[in-house]
């Protein structure tokens, strides 16, 4: 096997009825108690073109009230233990309140092996299927956030103030209650220790007057926590919801401590005998959080945990990675049943994925999309679903562009940020792209011309900004040049002020085989270009630096929360913002050596960026939202080529309450925020 055994960390759908009755009960206590009720997301800006895309459609309403079952059965592989006297009777291991789930389509069956297959590093894997359990969630059209661990919460002062009421009598699964010293623990023991972090993570920090601000944690009784800033922190909920937000309830602090050297202080000799550098290297292998990857979840099975399953051993000791159902998993289906349905998972380890292929053409993958819903495979999959057994599902990819090209317009040389900053030379080089070309050459046929917008799908679809600047059109792309004084050289390639030919220098971390073609059309209107592949590590380092002349790189964000969140080509927000990362510096700090002033307009853009973070209000937020995104199309910072492409995924015949219709994306785990503890084989 090629895993390691050990790898310090360092620092819609038709899928309503998946939300829970809990969380419409709760609904109320769950809303701010001084912000408008969530809002409806806003009507598109026009209609969109359905052809290539999927539609979302809205959720069907789950009923406002339920009588919640006052009896409780249990799997028979559980019923089993208790029996023979290894678990106490299912009463005892759920909450007196356990949360009710609503079952997508019906009342589900106890039983089964839910089999998926997996690359053997691929342990982000295991943790989008599984592992989607936090204080909140994600509801099922991505648009807010519903109650989870927390079956309430309130928000005071404009979002200065989150306080939490936890589902009481929740147990880990060795049957340890679930209480607020759990989340105590991590805020202040594991976060708050220097040698694991020595502050909160990012998403549950604000920046005050430049300097990160760590969030006051005030531990009100056993089941009541409260989270407070000097400043509101509008966007901490939605942080909450996306998978790092499970770090918060990742800790049970029992079982921790014994791993943690400010109470065990052993953990240093520990280490020592088993060939660790330090005590922290142990505590990774043993207790540490990460959402991919190897470490702890997949690596300890003795782990305590809040999921519907927990795994049974090592990922890597053998050619199968196998989970079962935890008997303290605290939620039940509308009839009592207590949940997940399904028995056991079982990830077969891969070497690579025409390896998968075959696994999933040979009916040996019950449900999955990842890895194996890519357009190459879709063919040779429908020809085999009756004979597998299998049937797809579709999913709605968060990405709104397949490769995006960004000029870097904050460059260390001036000559080149003249030129990149024009926005009529940006225009030039986008018409001069055969986009067409492109999706037929490269994505067989299937997207369509596409800026860096977002999706149609999305609330904030806007089809002026999404197709401007897309057709096709070498005569416009020359006239433009020569308006702005580029004339052509004896080798027929423009020049600059300088009198030397203009050369974009395009970089990525893998081929991107669409470039081959931009590189011809631009050679076409007398732009050199060239393209250059490093390994993804040097690619990071040279754009945090500043050092690149213009990037090729997927376009995400495409979808309404991550729009907000991420807004990477929208606006210099982040590490993929490689349109200006000087910028990007000069607003996190303007003495950096690195930061460059940016113009007028995108300082607007940072204006209204902190002001969304300093507004709990969905409205507001989404407004605010709006003009970042209006800034963007007018300045048109970067160049998109095709809508990213949704996908799909396999899901054999005889599984029930699998939605018809999956987000496929990082902050919306797929399937896990689909509720797969209420997925089912159908034994009939």
């Amino acid at each position: 096997m090629a895993v390691p055994k050990r790898l310090s960390r360092r620092k819609f759908l038709h899928l309503s009825a998946t939300s829970t009755a809990a969380s419409l009960l709760a609904a109320c206590s769950a809303a701010p108690v001084d912000d408008p009720a969530a809002a409806v997301p806003d009507s598109p800006t026009a209609a969109p073109d359905t052809s290539s895309t999927i539609a979302v459609p809205t959720s069907a309403a789950a009923p406002t009230s339920a009588t919640a079952p006052t009896t409780f059965t249990e799997a028979p592989m559980l019923a089993e233990r208790v029996a023979q006297g290894l678990l106490p009777p299912v009463d005892q291991r759920l909450p007196a309140k356990p949360m009710v789930v609503q079952t997508l389509r019906e009342v589900g069956q106890y039983g089964g092996v839910w089999r998926m297959g997996m690359e053997e590093d691929d342990g982000s894997m295991i943790a989008k299927s599984t592992l989607y359990e936090g204080l909140v969630r994600w509801n099922a059209e991505w648009t807010d956030v519903e109650p989870n661990l927390a079956e309430s919460w309130q928000i005071e002062n404009e979002g200065r103030k989150y306080t939490f009421k936890l589902h009481e009598g929740v147990k880990w699964s060795d049957g340890k209650l679930f209480t607020t010293a759990d989340i105590a623990f991590w805020a202040n023991e594991i976060r708050g220790n220097e040698d694991l972090h020595g502050d909160h993570p990012d998403w549950m920090q604000i920046v005050v007057d430049g300097q990160s601000e760590d969030a006051k944690v005030t531990l009100i009784d056993e089941y009541t926590i409260s989270f407070e800033w000097s400043q509101p922190h509008g966007m901490f909920l939605q942080n909450l919801a996306i998978p790092s937000g499970i770090e918060m309830v990742h800790y049970q602090a029992e079982y921790a401590k014994q791993w943690h050297i400010d109470y065990n202080p052993d953990v240093v000799q520990i280490a020592e005998e088993q060939q660790l550098p330090s005590w922290v290297e142990l505590w990774d292998e043993k207790v540490a959080f990460e959402f991919g990857g190897i470490y702890s979840r997949n690596q300890n099975p003795e782990l305590p945990t809040l999921t519907p399953w927990l795994f049974t051993a090592r990922l890597g000791d053998s050619q199968l990675f196998e989970g079962e159902r935890n008997p303290y998993y605290w939620k039940v289906d509308s009839a009592g049943q207590q949940l997940p349905y399904i028995d056991r998972l079982a990830f077969s380890l891969v070497s690579d994925r025409e390896v998968l292929l075959l696994s999933a053409l040979n009916g040996e993958i019950d449900l999955q999309d990842r890895r194996i819903g890519g357009p190459a495979n879709k063919a040779v999959l429908a020809d085999s679903r009756e004979r597998a057994g299998f049937d797809f599902f579709d999913t709605i990819t968060d990405n709104m562009n397949e490769l995006v090209i960004s000029l870097n317009l904050s460059h260390k040389d001036p000559l080149k940020r003249e030129i990149y900053n024009q926005k009529l030379f940006r225009q030039a080089l986008s018409v001069a792209i055969d986009r067409q070309a492109i999706n037929d050459l490269v994505y067989l046929s299937q997207s369509k011309p596409w800026q860096a917008a977002p999706r149609p799908e999305s609330a904030f679809y806007d089809d002026e900004f999404a197709t401007q600047f897309t057709e096709y059109n070498p005569d416009q792309a020359n006239a433009w040049l020569d308006e702005l004084g580029y004339t052509r050289g004896a080798d027929g390639m423009r020049v600059g002020p300088d009198g030397n030919t203009i050369t974009i220098i395009v970089e990525s971390d893998t081929q991107r085989d669409a470039m081959d073609v931009v590189i011809e059309n631009w050679e076409a209107v007398g732009i050199k270009a060239v393209f250059s592949q490093s390994e993804r590590s040097l690619f990071r380092t040279r754009t945090k630096n500043n050092d690149h002349d213009a990037t090729a790189w997927p376009g995400n964000s495409g979808l309404d929360m991550n729009v907000m969140q991420k807004p990477f080509f929208y606006m210099p927000s982040g590490r993929e913002s490689h349109f200006g990362m000087g910028w990007f510096g000069w607003n996190q700090s303007p003495d950096d050596p690195l930061a460059v002033e940016p113009p007028e307009p995108i300082k607007q853009q940072f204006e209204l960026h902190r002001q969304l973070g300093l507004t709990a209000d969905p409205q507001k937020q989404r407004d605010l939202m709006r003009q970042i995104l209006q800034i963007a199309k007018d300045e048109f910072l970067v160049i998109g080529t095709l809508l990213a492409t949704n996908g799909y995924g396999i899901v054999k015949n005889n599984i029930g309450n699998v939605p018809d219709v999956m987000f496929s994306a990082h902050e919306w785990p797929q399937p896990g925020a689909a509720r797969p503890e209420q997925f089912f084989f159908d034994q009939g």
